[in-house]
């Protein structure tokens, strides 16, 4: 089977407080999953749960403490320095679109400046050409946003133009963090329509980094479910979603709201922060708020098991 990146045992730890009293955090835990190519692929859960993390690292904005990551049948560790996001075949997208842009500066300098910096076109015209073309793929056109500074445009259609901005390198892969949770509801399946849209036509796989699981279940084929570090459930999305196995994810299944208004979930799982006590807690992370949980869950971190198509990190099925 071809991989176009795969994650190895990728394991982040943080060193927290004071000399006298320092704790080390593991915000990434031995986390492996792969994607291929002309796939979308999904990190899920609350936030906190490292799967930003697990993007920088693949990025290269932070160093990994152990794992290993391979894009293209290559290790990441002899690309002698060079960033992934430094590389025209991957590139990314991040959750604040007021954010990725200067507001002092027109939008379409970072276009051209990307244009130039990957030699992409030998002249203005043709740089425009290019731009305009990458443009229309989201639904605009080089003439809508030429001069104009991010202020004169919605959260909306700034995301779609940090999506044509990421497009003008022609990638096989793109990383996305949050692309939709800062756009208003009405534009969040225009976006994601968008990903689909693109895969099926250029072939792009994406790493889709969200806690809305409605989107992930509508725009992926596998999920992994993220918990304090730790992916706890990982498949096909229409099994982890539709029939969750791991506690955690039956909760956070049960979050989603539904149109039937006679129906009450008894379960909210809150986006909350970093809580440091589950990271640091022995055994299973999510002993504390398992409906399910037992002694040996208190005492030794389960391994990973396959049920079905789904590996699943979880007592109940060892």
């Amino acid at each position: 089977m071809e991989k176009l990146l795969e994650v190895k045992n990728l394991t982040k730890v943080y060193t927290m407080g004071s000399i006298l009293s320092r704790v080390r955090l593991t915000a990434t835990n031995n986390v492996s999953f792969y994607i291929k190519p002309g796939e979308i692929f999904t990190l899920a859960g609350e936030s906190g749960c490292g799967k930003t993390t697990t993007a920088k690292i693949i990025l290269g904005f932070e160093e990994p403490t152990s794992g290993t990551i391979i894009h293209n049948g290559k290790d990441r560790a002899a690309s002698k320095g060079k960033r992934v996001w430094q590389e025209e075949s991957i590139q990314a997208i991040f959750q604040d679109p007021f954010g990725t842009f200067n507001p002092l500066r027109v939008v379409d300098r970072y276009f051209f400046e990307t244009v130039q910096n990957f030699g992409l076109a030998y002249t203005r015209q043709e740089a425009i050409s290019l731009i305009d073309e990458t443009l229309r793929l989201v639904g605009l056109t080089y003439d809508e946003f030429a001069g104009k500074y991010p202020s004169e445009f919605s959260g909306g259609q700034l995301q779609r133009i940090s999506i044509a901005r990421a497009l003008l390198t022609h990638p096989t892969l793109l990383i996305a963090d949050e692309p939709v949770s800062m756009v208003d509801a009405s534009l969040r399946m225009s976006i994601v329509n968008l990903f689909r849209r693109l895969k099926e036509e250029t072939n792009l796989s994406v790493l889709y980094i969200t806690h809305d699981l409605a989107t992930a279940y509508y725009v992926s084929e596998r999920i992994a479910i993220m918990f304090r570090g730790d992916i706890i459930e990982m498949g096909p999305v229409e099994q982890v979603l539709m029939e969750p196995r791991h506690p955690y994810t039956q909760l956070l299944r049960e979050s989603i709201p539904e149109a039937d208004p006679r129906k009450r979930w008894s379960t909210r799982i809150s986006l909350s922060e970093l809580e440091q006590q589950e990271y640091l807690r022995t055994g299973c992370k999510f002993a504390g708020r398992c409906p399910r949980v037992m002694d040996k869950c208190l005492e030794q971190a389960p391994t990973d098991v396959l049920v079905d198509d789904t590996l699943v990190k979880c007592y109940l099925y060892i």
